[in-house]
């Protein structure tokens, strides 16, 4: 078995409104796309967007990249999952994972305990409800008491794991139909594939800060590295992909409480790999390489308002010239 090659989008886009997306959701599927890919870290939630994508365009796959293990109850999450399985028969994929104790414990007052064992038991669980079984069960992080899902799903959609290291990459591919992963380079890749095994979907999200400007390329892309790889979860994956010596002056500074040397100590190589940017042409190509070194289902996330989000939409498409 195969796992075709697929080009996704993360949605939704900044600075538009929910309401205003259907005509990039109808331009995305004109251009080539295949799948949009929802996120969910402090603006829309991951399921509203794509309700909407999967009355508006038919032919879109949908999926969530992704969906924490922690904030919506065990119910609650079957239900929602199920709901979207019957809206887009056929064409949604959950993606779940651990997301971070930022958004677990100081956004959602949830303690942040155990995310392997999370992961684990909350796709347990809804391989159970969603086969139509009653759940009366006590998992290591969580119990359900007599729980059955009250609408029918024809079949279970594929379930990815957003994962980082070995245990979760291998958990993705033991017990998920694939991963998800982030916030790594093109060359990051090739280390971190194997550990999810053979004929697995691999998605990535991809950030893309369409422009040649080099000065604009330092300002955003270190910002927006120093916003993330100062999360505990992504400061150890970069330092299991060794970067622990490149990143340790700025993960000091930031525990100093100095924003601005943290920002200041982050190599301008670091922003050139982990950030696509350039020309379109320069774009199209470290994207492919994402591919060329296993990604099956790229899905860039643009750091850029409307009007230039709109024109890399177009010039980084399956089907651009």
């Amino acid at each position: 078995m195969s796992v075709p090659q697929r080009y996704g989008i993360t949605v939704p886009f900044d600075g538009v409104p929910l309401h205003a997306h259907r005509e990039w959701f109808e331009e995305i599927a004109a251009l080539g796309y295949t799948d949009l890919w929802s996120a969910e870290s402090g603006g829309a939630d991951a399921f509203t967007p794509l309700a909407l994508a999967a009355a508006w365009t038919p032919s879109l796959r949908l999926g969530t990249a992704i969906v924490p293990a922690y904030t919506r109850g065990a119910a609650t999450l079957a239900e929602t999952v199920a709901s979207m399985v019957q809206a887009a028969p056929g064409r949604f994929a959950l993606g779940i994972g651990t997301s971070s104790n930022v958004i677990v414990e100081n956004w959602n007052g949830i303690p942040f305990e155990e995310p392997y064992r999370r992961v684990r038991d909350t796709i347990r669980f809804l391989r159970t409800s969603l086969a139509g079984e009653k759940v009366t069960h006590e998992y290591d992080t969580f119990a359900v008491k007599g729980f059955r899902l009250g609408i029918r799903v024809d079949e279970i959609p594929p379930i990815l794991v957003a994962a980082l290291r070995p245990g979760m990459l291998r958990l993705a591919g033991r017990e998920g139909d694939g991963a998800i992963i982030n916030w790594l380079s093109a060359d990051d890749v090739k280390t971190v594939v194997p550990h999810v095994g053979e004929d697995k979907e691999i998605v990535a999200r991809i950030f893309v800060l369409p422009t040649d400007d080099e000065e604009v390329v330092r300002y955003i892309g270190k910002r927006a590295i120093a916003a993330y790889i100062n999360v505990p979860v992504y400061a150890a994956f970069h330092a299991w992909l060794g970067r622990g010596e490149t990143l340790q002056p700025m993960w000091d500074a930031w525990k100093a409480g100095d924003r601005e040397a943290a920002t200041a100590a982050i190599p301008d190589e670091l922003v050139d790999a982990l950030i696509v940017h350039g020309t379109p042409a320069q774009i199209r190509e470290h994207l492919d390489r994402y591919v060329a070194n296993g990604v099956t289902t790229p899905a860039p996330a643009f750091l850029a308002g409307p009007d230039d989000a709109r024109r890399a939409l177009r010039e980084a498409a399956p089907n651009a010239s």
